[in-house]
C-alpha cells in the first residue's frame, strides 16, 4: 500500500479561509488539509485572521485537478 502524496492546490492569507477551503472540498469528497508556519496566527492560538506565512491548502495527489476546479468555481462565482 502506498501513501499518497499531497499537493497544494491553493494558497490563503488567513486560516478561516483556508479552513472554507477545505469545508467546500469536503463537501465534495475530496480529502483536504491546510497547513501553515503561522500555526497559531498574528494575534495568538485560536486566531483566524491573517496569518504572516499564509496557509496552503493540500489535497491527495489524485485528486488535484478535482480540487483545482471546484476551488476556481467558487472564485468565479
Amino acid at each position: 500500500m502506498t501513501t499518497p502524496q499531497w499537493i497544494p492546490v491553493a494558497d490563503f492569507s488567513s486560516s478561516f479561509e483556508a479552513d472554507l477551503a477545505v469545508a467546500r472540498l469536503e463537501s465534495a469528497g475530496i480529502l483536504a488539509v491546510s497547513r501553515g508556519n503561522d500555526i497559531v496566527g498574528v494575534f495568538g492560538p485560536g486566531f483566524a485572521g491573517a496569518s504572516a506565512r499564509g496557509v496552503r491548502v493540500l489535497v491527495p495527489s489524485d485528486a488535484v485537478d478535482a480540487a483545482r476546479e471546484i476551488l476556481a468555481a467558487d472564485d468565479s462565482e
